[in-house]
């Protein structure tokens, strides 16, 4: 494929962002160069420098030619359609399954998103659980589960192949890191693969040098 490289994705921190991770990681996997604009968190300049380049004032933006780009799965499934159809299975069954899990963790799991904030660089086992969270966490195990079984016995991700749901997915296996998530061997299979990643360590070397620290609620 052809390096394209007239993009720039606007993020968060990487330690801190879940929604910045998720198509950046898409980006490394459609083999796209871009340019990183990132704006830390949680300080007095933040909406201010967010508003710059993003009409909800919020990120992650995607900027690529004229077109301005927000909202994490919106920039998926951009580069999906214009550059990197492999991101989402080919079969019909697989690739509408591929798209419900990536949405349900879209638009799902506040429990976990509130108690556990991702923070890559930190371990704090065990705390922010609750009843809530913990079954959000069995949700997850449970399509994790199910994805691996049904769709994923031809390679190491829910759907064999590297898709936008493992995009959706790493910055919960960066929370199943930090919080020391118990999880069975599928699972702790399947996120350690995540972890792995060559794209996933660049951002956690990344992550571990930002100074930026922004406290849990």
């Amino acid at each position: 494929m052809a390096i394209v490289t007239q993009f720039a994705l606007v993020i968060g921190n990487k330690n801190y962002s879940s929604w910045s991770l998720r198509p950046w990681l898409a980006m490394k996997y459609a083999g796209l160069e871009f340019a990183e604009i990132r704006i830390p968190l949680d300080t007095p300049d933040t909406h201010r420098e967010i508003r710059r380049y993003s009409p909800s004032r919020r990120v992650p933006v995607l900027l690529h030619d004229n077109i301005t780009i927000w909202e994490s799965w919106a920039i998926c499934e951009y580069i999906v359609e214009n550059f990197a159809p492999q991101l989402l299975p080919r079969d019909r069954e697989a690739r509408a399954i591929a798209r419900a899990v990536s949405l349900e963790m879209h638009a799902g799991f506040h429990d976990l998103r509130q108690n556990m904030p991702m923070d890559c660089r930190n371990r704090f086992p065990g705390e922010g659980m609750n009843p809530n969270v913990r079954a959000d966490i069995m949700r997850i195990k449970e399509i994790w589960r199910n994805c691996r079984h049904k769709f994923g016995q031809d390679g190491l991700f829910l759907f064999g192949d590297f898709s936008l749901a493992d995009a959706m997915f790493a910055p919960v296996v960066s929370r199943f890191v930090t919080y020391d998530v118990l999880l069975t061997d599928v699972e702790k299979n399947y996120a350690a693969t995540i972890w792995q990643l060559p794209a996933m360590q660049e951002w956690l070397a990344a992550a571990s040098q930002e100074k930026e620290i922004i406290s849990h609620p």
